[in-house]
């Protein structure tokens, strides 16, 4: 026995870790929203981080007073509407490249693989379904500009060639997959299991990994025969970097993130020295910019919003009698409907957003344009244009060569154009150097 374990500690890494008892791990991921960039970095870290621990257990890295961690498989949890196909794209090429099993598994129920879902599903070495869910309409749409009808029909053909070499790949109905992408054809979790698009259908995460143990899937790796029956499932979420860049991605978020940017610039330019809404719009602005960058702008939209604020803030400086008010809300409106020019619903802004950004945007200019014009006609109540109109009384006669006059509390030299008497009431009607010309009250 000695002996043997002398001979075992002087052994490679490699067979040390071969001869200690793995302990089989499952790995799941939620994504519940949109594919964009924010998905595309939180699956693609995934499966960097599960892959590399499966390396690290295969030279015995992981073995240090326990056995070695063996990731079975990454479970991808999915609900999504689509996205963009280029995030989409990121994500069937990290999968494609994975060692580790991959299984998608569409849930819970009420959860929907469409659009660039359906092409993630599609890419799985294991494609599951929860009950009362469904997959389909996978029809590309125009993100960022209209297209003609030869472009449209290019990027339906590309599309449909793709789908269909990854469910040859995969060994799925490629001849569905191309109707998905051309007709946008949708099919229930039970239709989907039928026309050989899915593998399974499994009502939860414990079910679905007692039902692929034992299938052999082919991996970047080679082929491999899951064994995830028993296996401890790790839930990894979303961190709070990219929670909060996937709730900023959204296109509502985004253009109330740039307003707020913009007014917060706008008060520290006409209140220097506050600091704190410039500090805040600048944060705002640059999270609105990080945003902008995973939609698809029209600049159009863009510099008529700009124009709308810069309008609005002249209203402050020049008296139009609203009519830059006007022009400023006018351009707002108009720029925040053709900001995301998208035949998707996923990229557009919401009309009572719009509404709303705008009443309240017109609302403050038409309030602050108002005091502004009050302050303007208020009579001065400091400097010397402050004594004019005020009543005081003649300490002294008063002439035209001269006297004194007690007002607002102070003593002035005073003329008159008519005599004034000793304690009689009067009235500053100019204030001339350090001498003030009054008249009697009357």
């Amino acid at each position: 026995m000695a002996f043997c374990l002398l001979c075992l500690s002087l052994c490679s890494p490699d067979l040390l870790a071969a001869a200690l008892p793995r302990e089989r791990e499952v790995v799941v991921i939620t994504v519940d929203g949109v594919i964009n960039p924010v998905a595309a970095e939180y699956i693609g870290k995934a499966l960097k981080e599960v892959n590399g621990i499966n390396a690290g257990a295969l030279t015995g890295r992981s073995a240090g007073g326990r056995s070695p961690e063996h990731i079975e498989a990454l479970v991808l949890r999915l609900d999504t509407p689509g996205g963009l196909d280029s995030s989409m794209r990121s994500i069937v090429r990290d999968i494609v490249a994975s060692d580790v099993p991959v299984v998608v598994f569409v849930a819970p129920s009420g959860a929907r693989a469409a659009s660039a879902g359906v092409f993630i599903t599609m890419a799985a070495h294991i494609a599951a379904m929860a009950p009362g869910t469904n997959i389909g309409a996978a029809h590309p749409v125009s993100v960022g500009r209209k297209m003609d009808k030869v472009m449209s029909e290019k990027v339906t053909n590309d599309a449909a060639a793709y789908i269909r070499s990854i469910a040859r790949e995969r060994g799925r109905n490629a001849e569905w997959a191309e109707e998905a992408v051309r007709k946008s054809v949708s099919i229930t979790e039970t239709e989907a299991l039928k026309k050989n698009v899915i593998d399974l259908v499994a009502p939860d995460i414990k079910s679905l990994l007692s039902e692929i143990d034992g299938k052999e899937v082919k991996t970047a790796a080679g082929e491999q025969a899951l064994r995830t029956s028993g296996a401890k499932v790790i839930e990894r979420e979303m961190g709070i970097r990219d929670k909060i860049l996937d709730f900023i991605s959204n296109p509502d978020v985004a253009y109330i993130l740039m307003l707020l940017g913009f007014y917060g610039l706008f008060f520290e330019l006409t209140s220097p020295g506050a600091i704190f809404p410039g500090v805040v719009g600048g944060i705002c602005l640059i999270l609105g910019f990080y945003a902008l960058q995973t939609l698809p702008v029209n600049y159009a939209g863009l510099l008529l919003i700009v124009l709308g604020i810069i309008l609005f803030v002249l209203e402050v400086k020049i008296i139009s009698h609203g009519l830059l008010t006007a022009g400023g809300l006018l351009a707002l409106v108009l720029g925040s409907l053709m900001l995301f020019e998208s035949s998707s619903p996923l990229f557009k802004l919401s009309l009572s957003t719009v509404l709303f950004a705008a009443f309240i945007t017109a609302a403050f200019f038409s309030l602050t344009v108002r005091l502004a014009y009050r302050a303007y006609k208020r009579k001065p109540v400091t400097g010397a244009e402050g004594l004019i109109g005020l009543e005081g009384t003649a300490k002294t006669e008063i002439t035209h060569g001269g006297g004194m006059v007690f007002v607002h509390g102070e003593l002035w030299s005073a003329f008159s154009d008519e005599a004034i008497r000793s304690g009689e009431k009067v009235i500053v009607e100019e204030v001339k150097g350090l001498k003030v010309r009054v008249r009697k009250f009357s």
